[in-house]
């Protein structure tokens, strides 16, 4: 099929009508002036959201997933238009993936054990009731609509603070899910969140005593804000990945996997590899593959430290780089490259401050190790105790078994792309807040409600 000039200007104005369907969006769903306001209607609807059958949540989540999906393009662009971070098409993939691979009611479960008393004792999840939220701007609706449908599921509601940098789209995000609930019968204001969310407003989230559970995803500070508040605090925190190649491994493969799980959505995903630690026996055959076949950028000692200046100006990462592709990231450096580069590569030592500096962009160092054990050691390094994600490639189980004991993460990806650990390529559910800080990993539906007991003596065993 053909593609002339009149079908792009009408795909051109089919793109701009749904920006601007976006842009002119007043959040009257879920959308308050005053944080005191928006949690007083959440709890409101919490009240009728804790007597729904779970059948009945599980509609309101399955109407979720189809607006989603039908607005998971609009949803990118306002994302990237807002931020300035991410890639357009990666961004959709991600919405696309919250869809169809968060889990809902299913992960709502109920133990049940009888004994020699011949009694029947019931562990259910229930609710927590409003739930605090603060969401980021590198991954602003995924994380909105993620965070809500596991939320919905185990019976509460949630009042987020998102990112000012990202309020429009997490706006919109909202207005999305209170529309999703009110068409399938649900209750408005399952979600809800400020015009004009500041640190203000965050703090008096945190103190309100309807919210007993906070769940914070970003960096070390707001996990921190989280954690001494007084509440139970989610804690999604920073992450350093390292991805440590050995000789036994399938190098092209492994450049491949490692570059296309960096590049995704131009780093942003905390799960994203950020370094590699590589064996030096078969660093420079890596390094060949990333360059000549994964469109990497081999950065010289000059360029890397002018990028140095740039990205981590004043010693503090700039946010003006972050989520930027490669090819911009050289620009601001008066270096002019090809659109096929999506990369940049060079070698250094894991001090080097490129290597050791969580980046959130496609910059990716290469750190040479003696042997595996020394690449063990690098990596454990690199990853700073964080807990968060760790990449390895090897065909060595034992390798891989000590690897993992020994950097010890909520996330372990074996012999393929970062990505493959949200679902995305690989097996498991999807989500986008990872608590390794707090130990919950992957959270989901099941990670915000509590373990209750329920127990009957003498009664209702038949064995």
């Amino acid at each position: 099929m053909s593609i002339n000039e009149q079908m792009v200007q009408d795909i051109v104005q089919d793109v701009l009508a749904k920006m601007q369907i976006a842009s002119d969006v007043q959040g009257d769903r879920g959308v308050f002036k005053d944080m005191n306001e928006a949690i007083e209607a959440a709890k409101a609807s919490q009240k009728i959201v804790a007597k729904m059958s779970l059948d009945h949540r599980e509609k309101v989540i399955s109407n979720i997933r189809k607006k989603i999906m039908e607005n998971a393009e609009i949803l990118a662009r306002m994302g990237v238009q807002e931020t300035g971070m991410g890639n357009v098409g990666h961004k959709i993939l991600k919405h696309q993936l919250v869809a169809e691979k968060t889990p809902g009611t299913e992960d709502i479960t109920t133990q049940a054990w009888s004994g020699d008393r011949g009694g029947l004792t019931l562990i259910e999840m229930g609710p927590f009731g409003v739930i605090g939220a603060i969401t980021p701007c590198t991954n602003p609706s995924e994380t909105v609509l993620c965070n809500t449908i596991g939320m919905f599921a185990g019976g509460n509601t949630v009042v987020f603070n998102p990112h000012p940098a990202a309020i429009k789209t997490s706006i919109y995000a909202v207005n999305l899910l209170n529309e999703a609930s009110v068409e399938a019968g649900g209750p408005d204001n399952i979600a809800c969140t400020v015009e004009h969310p500041t640190l203000e407003t965050s703090n008096i989230m945190m103190k309100h005593p309807a919210i007993q559970l906070i769940a914070a995803t970003g960096g070390p500070g707001v996990v921190t804000a989280v954690l001494s508040s007084g509440r139970r605090g989610i804690g999604a925190g920073a992450g350093n990945p390292p991805a440590l190649v050995d000789e036994t491994a399938d190098i092209r493969k492994a450049a491949e996997d490692i570059v296309n799980g960096c590049t995704f959505d131009n780093n942003l995903p905390c799960i994203a590899e950020k370094e590699i630690v590589a064996v030096d026996s078969i660093a420079d055959e890596l390094m060949h593959y990333m360059v000549n076949e994964q469109g990497c950028y081999l950065a010289s000692k000059e360029e890397q430290d002018a990028l140095t200046n740039v990205v981590l100006a004043g010693g503090k990462l700039n946010r003006k780089c972050v989520g930027r592709d490669a090819k911009t990231l050289l620009g601001m450096i008066g270096v002019t490259v090809p659109d096929n580069i999506r990369c940049i590569t060079f070698e250094g030592p894991k001090e080097h401050p490129l290597i050791a500096t969580e980046l959130m962009m496609p910059i990716l160092g290469v750190v040479r190790a003696k042997d595996f054990d020394d690449a063990v050691e690098q990596a454990v390094w690199l990853e700073h105790g964080n807990r968060h994600s760790a990449h390895i490639h090897s065909k060595n189980v034992d390798r891989i078994t000590k690897y993992a004991k020994a950097i010890d993460t909520a996330i372990l990806v074996k012999n393929g792309p970062s990505y493959a650990a949200l679902g995305f390529g690989g097996e498991g559910f999807c989500t986008f807040t990872i608590a390794s800080r707090t130990g919950e990993g992957l959270t989901s539906a099941s990670s915000f409600t509590k373990r209750r007991r329920c127990v009957m003596t003498d009664s209702l065993c038949i064995r």
